[in-house]
């Protein structure tokens, strides 16, 4: 029964669109017009939008390419850059210390293992 039911919707899926109307048989000429006037009103749009959009994007571009300041997400981005690289040299120092530490208690020198 729920094959025959997946079948069905499968076949109601495939061809139902190929049966729509064309929706353009219904409009009158006034009503085509003034449809393809807001489409291009519509696309008018867009391209003003994509337009500032990409100028901002080349500003953006060229602010880099010429080296400058870039914003204060991006000062703040190095500052905390700098500091994990800073953070992560001392704690490595400290690993170090403490490997030396363990191999000398290991080896018998004991004034080592409380450290």
């Amino acid at each position: 029964m729920v094959w025959v039911s997946a079948a069905a919707l499968a076949v109601a899926a495939a061809y139902g669109p190929a049966l729509a109307d064309d929706p353009y048989e219904k409009l009158t000429p006034e009503e085509l017009a003034q449809d393809r006037e807001t489409i291009r009103r519509l696309n008018r749009e867009q391209l003003d939008y994509v337009r500032k959009r990409d100028a901002g994007y080349a500003e953006g571009w060229r602010a880099y390419a010429r080296g400058g300041r870039g914003s204060a997400s991006d000062e703040r981005y190095r500052d905390q850059a700098h500091a994990y690289e800073a953070d992560r040299r001392s704690y490595e120092r400290a690993m170090a210390e403490w490997r030396q530490d363990v191999a000398a208690c290991r080896d018998g020198y004991y004034e080592y293992c409380r450290r």
